[in-house]
């Protein structure tokens, strides 16, 4: 057996809509049923999905306070007064704040922007930018992707009589700025048809009513914002999304040519990964190690030379990150790991640790370990600490959060992620509240990651023109992600490890005539784990290699499983335990079926079990799901049986069976030799093994093992008398068969043990225990 790293839950469409949508829409049944799982259940919706354009767009004045946010910007505009985008520093708040500003200065507008730094000043307005502001005589600021909790900034800015228009995308607090205008399309009294735009998309929104036009110049940074801020790709949203990305396909601003020239991306191969793995963490990369200024440059910047050299420094800055949450997720996971027991919210925390970084960190304690995580910076000399949270499925941290806002002055974000702002001495009365919240809100099956799988496959179905098909439904994202299909049932043809430091997998696929090629990328260590005589069930994403000029499909996987017990071969082994001690996390229950073979169990680790069989006791030792090895021969089948359980099955069995002596390939003495040989000693009356079995077995060109073999035979008869390797025969013996002694019998059924478990194909030995354990059902039964 092999468990998956997550919960499966498969989603079965109706058969019978799927082949109504494919018929109708002219599409493949794997598009068909990705359609249906992800609601469109009728002709007319799917089409609209398929073919999403400009109408998917919203009136902008449907959002809260817009028309009156835009007659004031206007008169700002005509009156030359100075305005002020005020913007975040992640990739989100950035593409806002450029797109606002660029839409200003088209407009004419005497327009500046300003982004706080994280570390001197902290997330969202603060009172001494907006009193710097106002002695530069900025009359009107206007917020991007935050602002919605600056309850006392929005006090401040009327002291100042500075008009506020906040606009922004997060959750709102209970009690909303008294600000001249705020749009939000989370308001409780917004009506807008798409409550989850990112923050660029709420610039763009304002941009849209600005110019009273679909501003078509900035649909690049709507993507590449909403992309990076995972928000939900529906609707307008994917809309959007996915108009930015054929724009960026075509054409490029100076600094993101640049910056695409530093990640190694062709404009034509642009997707939502490239914006969310490789241009979104680079546009983060500056605003978390320090001021996000130089972001906002590359993408407003309109020279070539400029644009290069901030793309150089945006591009040390992000391995200047990565660096740095390698190093602080290492001094994460050491807090952890040193708990007696994980707690139901993690919380750990390290004085100075970088601000800019812990919400990456949350999330890789939350990818390994599975529970909703805070990562705080401490600052002892403020007696605070800054924090980043990140959740798992069923546990909404924002409103976790909201339960303890007695100690939390400044926090804010979403279900899934949030920002927050707390007293040290805050914090175990913080996580003693969130273990409870959790204790109370999730079950069982909660606290273990879940998958959720599209579309069960059959190998047929999968074609270049299926894949297309379903590539065709991107930009994948939250709320549309990309397809996850199971392959049930499918065989090995080929288990490799690949890459330079082989930490890949790759897999061949097969089902009956039908095969497909798997990578399995970071999963190298289950090299160890699948044997190739398995069949096992897979989930991943369907892609097209291409290589060389020639395209096939083949899956991207990203879980498996094997439900049935494995054998792993390790005969011909000459230190099987060390072989095994290679095998990380693997505990083994070692069977010792011979005394001689002890020796090699002294380097067995701490958690591994051995046993001896004269010690076992079947009905108090359970191997069910356990790994078991045979590290020696047994001295017969039945040995093995007493072990095996059908109903209790080991999860996988290693063979190794190691011994001594090859009887099979020894001389077993014909019935003519043992007629010869007792012939011999009835002439002789007495033969001395000790001085002439040497010379007898040359002589008869046998060897020594058979001489002593014969003669102990005829003892088990009754033939002779052995006594101090003195043979002497007895007068008038009984008369039996060969068989009617144990020793001849222990000899023909050990040489057939050897030929089935030693000398066998590893198929035929696989088969032997699935028999063994069949005919000990029956007989059970």
């Amino acid at each position: 057996m092999l468990q998956s790293k997550a919960r499966w839950k498969i989603n079965k469409a109706d058969e019978d809509k799927v082949n109504e949508l494919s018929e109708q829409l002219n599409i493949s049944k794997i598009a068909s049923r990705f359609l249906i799982q992800r609601g469109f259940t009728n002709v007319d919706d799917a089409r609209d999905f398929l073919h999403t354009d400009e109408s998917s767009v919203h009136d902008p004045f449907l959002l809260k306070d817009m028309e009156k946010a835009i007659s004031r910007i206007k008169a700002g505009i005509e009156s030359g007064e100075n305005i002020l985008v005020f913007g975040d520093y992640d990739a989100d708040g950035v593409t806002s704040t450029s797109l606002l500003y660029l839409t200003l200065r088209e407009l004419g507008a005497n327009v500046g922007y300003y982004v706080p730094n994280r570390f001197t000043e902290g997330y969202g307005p603060n009172e001494q930018a907006f009193r710097h502001a106002k002695e530069e005589n900025v009359s009107l600021i206007i917020t991007v992707d935050t602002g919605i909790s600056a309850v006392h900034e929005a006090e401040v800015a009327k002291e100042l009589e500075v008009d506020l228009i906040i606009t922004d995308h997060h959750e709102p607090p209970p009690q909303i700025p008294d600000a001249y205008a705020v749009i939000n399309p989370k308001q409780e009294d917004c009506y807008y048809p798409n409550p989850n735009l990112a923050g660029v998309g709420v610039a763009f929104k304002v941009a849209h009513a600005l110019l009273d036009r679909y501003p078509q110049e900035y649909v690049d940074l709507v993507a590449m914002g909403t992309i990076a801020d995972l928000v939900p790709l529906k609707g307008e949203n994917r809309f959007l999304a996915k108009a930015g990305i054929q724009t960026l396909m075509e054409y490029q601003r100076p600094g993101i040519k640049a910056l695409f020239e530093q990640c190694g991306i062709q404009g034509q191969e642009m997707s939502e990964e490239q914006i969310g793995f490789m241009i979104g963490p680079r546009l983060n990369a500056a605003g978390r190690l320090d001021s996000a200024d130089p972001a906002i440059q590359l993408i407003i910047s309109e020279d070539e030379m400029e644009a290069y050299e901030l793309a150089l420094i945006i591009d040390d800055l992000n391995k200047e990150r990565q660096q740095i949450v390698n190093d602080m997720t290492k001094e994460a996971e050491e807090q952890v790991d040193s708990f007696d027991e994980l707690p139901p919210v993690l919380i750990v925390g390290k004085e100075d640790w970088n601000a800019g970084v812990i919400g990456i960190v949350a999330s890789r304690l939350v990818e390994k370990y599975y529970r909703p995580t805070i990562v705080l910076s401490i600052n002892s000399d403020t007696g605070l600490a800054k924090g980043s949270a990140r959740s798992i499925e069923g546990f909404d941290m924002f409103q976790s959060l909201s339960k303890c806002r007695e100690w939390l002055p400044h926090f804010g974000g979403h279900p899934m992620a949030a920002g927050l702002t707390m007293k040290i001495e805050h914090i175990d009365l913080l996580q003693k509240k969130l273990g409870e919240i959790a204790d109370e809100t999730l079950s069982e099956e909660d606290w273990q990651r879940s998958l959720s799988v599209d579309l069960p496959v059959e190998f047929s179905e999968i074609s270049i023109e299926s894949i297309g098909e379903l590539q065709a439904m991107a930009p994948f994202g939250v709320g549309n992600p990309a397809p996850k299909v199971l392959l049930e049932q499918v065989e090995f043809s080929l288990i490799k490890k690949i890459g330079a430091k082989e930490d890949h997998l790759k897999l061949g696929l097969k089902k009956g005539d039908d095969i497909l090629d798997g990578i399995g990328f970071r999963m190298g260590t289950l090299h160890n784990e699948l044997s190739p005589l398995a069949s096992a069930s897979i989930v991943g994403q369907l892609s097209i290699n291409e290589w060389n000029g020639h395209c096939k499909p083949q899956i991207i996987i990203e879980d498996l499983k094997v439900e049935e017990w494995q054998l792993f071969d390790l005969r011909g082994e000459t230190d099987p335990i060390k072989k095994l001690l290679a095998y990380q996390h693997l505990e083994m229950t070692v069977i010792i079926f011979r005394e001689e073979t002890k020796n090699f169990t002294i380097s067995v680790p701490e958690g591994w079990t051995v046993i001896q069989y004269r010690n076992l006791n079947s009905s108090t030792i359970d191997l069910h799901n356990k790994n078991l090895l045979f590290l020696d021969l047994p001295e017969n089948k039945e040995q093995i049986i007493q072990i095996l359980d059908v109903e209790r099955k080991p999860s996988r069995i290693y063979i190794s069976f190691l011994h001594e002596k090859d009887h099979f390939f020894e001389m077993l003495p014909t019935r003519e030799h043992f007629k010869w040989f007792y012939a011999f000693i009835y002439k002789r009356k007495t033969f001395d093994m000790n001085r002439h079995a040497i010379d007898l077995a040359k002589h008869k060109g046998w060897t020594v093992d058979a001489v002593h073999f014969i003669s102990q035979v005829f003892f088990d008869l009754g033939f002779v008398k052995i006594d101090n390797g003195i043979v002497t025969l007895v007068e008038n013996p009984a008369k039996k068969d060969l068989t009617d002694s144990l020793t001849y019998r222990q000899r023909i059924e050990q040489s057939e043990l050897e030929n089935e478990l030693i000398y066998s194909s590893y198929e035929d030995v696989k088969e032997w225990f699935s028999k063994m354990m069949k005919e000990k059902a029956l007989v059970e039964h």
